[in-house]
């Protein structure tokens, strides 16, 4: 009896040594990732207003940047907040799709290519932050694909409050022009995000935000028209609508987040105490990510429950729309692979 005892207890040392080893394992699976350095240790490219610590290491493998998505430093949040949306709206499309054909009927087409839109944004935003930091060039490259993932959410968002949120009235004006008005202007946008990132250092900081932000505040103008009209006429009305709440709070979220991409607050006032936690791109993600989420759920709902109605208004327009989504996602790709050669000649120049 004793010596079976001694057995167990034999058995449960070597289990708990090998518990012990668990830690050394998983180290050499996740290797030490170099420390992250000061500001003054990055190029100029990589630095950003008020940010002072935190940044990785350029020239690494591509290996040491994938693995930084576990790592603390001053992207980190900005890469999870729209890599797990991203994985949200994965999860919503397909909640979706159980009740909706989104092959078969052309009406759902518009509800998809807002949820790809959605999808294609945040992904690529998330790699943006996540793998520019390798070299100049990876910089510009995955930047100029978050813009061309911003130009394909912003004609998504324009089709589908087009689609299912407009009013005859306000239809009635602007059929002739809405969509082709809004692809131009996703693409402007799509063009000058990537020229003001590439020329922001040869250029006045108000010129660069000219460049960023005034066609995409063009855009959104004329994208949320249909809502803020269906908003306002609600009220008008005596709303009675549930849906208008969703609405209001998407557009009430995309400005207070437009604010925070616009100006460097809170870092700008406690400059190094937002390095890692606090930054108001950090607030801007999330701000951004809790419209999308609302706007997907406002127009989910207009979707099933307005289907007479833009029925009626719309006829066979869906096949027009989406076509002309994938012409306007082709030329911003276009565009960005365009000015990326012109960044890649540039800096071959330098080195020489």
């Amino acid at each position: 009896m004793a010596t079976v005892v001694m057995e167990q207890i034999g058995r449960l040392f070597i289990n708990a040594q090998q518990l012990r080893q668990i830690p050394q394992l998983l180290e050499s699976a996740f290797p030490t990732l170099p420390c992250t350095v000061k500001v003054t240790d990055v190029p100029r490219v990589f630095q950003e207003r008020h940010i002072l610590t935190g940044y990785r290491q350029t020239d690494q493998s591509w290996r040491y940047y994938f693995l930084t998505l576990f790592q603390r430093h001053n992207e980190t949040l900005n890469v999870w907040t729209h890599l797990l949306a991203a994985l949200i709206i994965l999860v919503k499309c397909q909640e979706i799709s159980e009740t909706v054909d989104f092959l078969r009927d052309p009406h759902a087409q518009p509800l998809f290519i807002v949820l790809l839109a959605a999808f294609t944004y945040l992904s690529f935003s998330a790699l943006a932050h996540l793998l520019s930091a390798k070299s100049e060039q990876s910089y510009y490259t995955f930047y100029f694909l978050d813009y061309v993932g911003v130009s394909v959410y912003q004609y998504g968002s324009a089709l589908a409050h087009y689609y299912y949120a407009i009013e005859s009235e306000l239809h009635t004006i602007v059929q002739g022009f809405f969509l082709h008005t809004a692809a131009f202007l996703a693409w402007l946008t799509c063009f000058g995000c990537c020229y003001g990132k590439y020329a922001r250092h040869d250029m006045p900081k108000f010129a660069h935000k000219v460049f960023q932000v005034v066609p995409s505040a063009l855009a959104y103008c004329l994208d949320i028209s249909p809502v803020v009209h269906r908003i306002y006429s609600c009220y008008r009305d005596g709303c009675s609508d549930p849906i208008v709440p969703y609405h209001i709070y998407h557009v009430l979220f995309f400005l207070v987040s437009s604010y925070f991409f616009c100006c460097p607050h809170p870092e700008s006032l406690f400059p190094g105490k937002c390095d890692f936690i606090g930054q108001g791109h950090q607030i801007f993600h999330v701000l951004v990510v809790g419209c999308t989420l609302l706007q997907i759920e406002a127009l989910r709902t207009d979707f099933m429950e307005r289907r007479p109605f833009y029925e009626r208004l719309h006829g066979d327009l869906a096949h027009d729309a989406v076509a002309l989504f994938i012409f306007t996602t082709c030329c911003s790709a276009l565009t960005a692979f365009y000015v990326r050669k012109r960044v890649r000649a540039s800096l071959q120049e330098k080195k020489e």
